[in-house]
């Protein structure tokens, strides 16, 4: 089993930065894909960024693309996502994920990040 708690959310004022963290325990997060989500009901949950166990390849939404920078430590076990220039339509719950290739997938229970105008 793998236990993944997000921290780091919380209300920030328009063009201001949140470092989001996802802690995992149960299994090394350097063996999953690691992915940020957001949801913001009543919208489907949609990949935010996502970083790769193999090359530690990155991917990110086009919503994010030059704000948002997902990166690892392993030393700490955790995944973290680093938003800036935060804009009022990112105001959403964001979720971890962990991909086990070939295996199970695992979520953590999410952050409320709220953005204010």
């Amino acid at each position: 089993q793998v236990q993944l708690v997000e921290a780091g959310g919380g209300l920030v004022q328009a063009g201001g930065s949140l470092r989001l963290s996802c802690a995992a325990s149960g299994r090394a997060l350097r063996s999953c894909d690691v992915s940020w989500w957001r949801q913001s009901p009543p919208k489907e949950r949609d990949v935010v960024a996502a970083i790769s166990w193999s090359d530690d390849g990155t991917y990110y939404a086009d919503s994010v693309k030059g704000r948002f920078t997902i990166s690892r430590d392993n030393t700490k076990n955790t995944v973290y996502l680093q938003m800036n220039s935060l804009k009022p339509e990112d105001t959403a719950i964001y979720y971890c994920k962990c991909v086990v290739p070939g295996s199970a997938n695992y979520w953590g229970r999410g952050t409320q990040v709220t953005v204010s105008s």
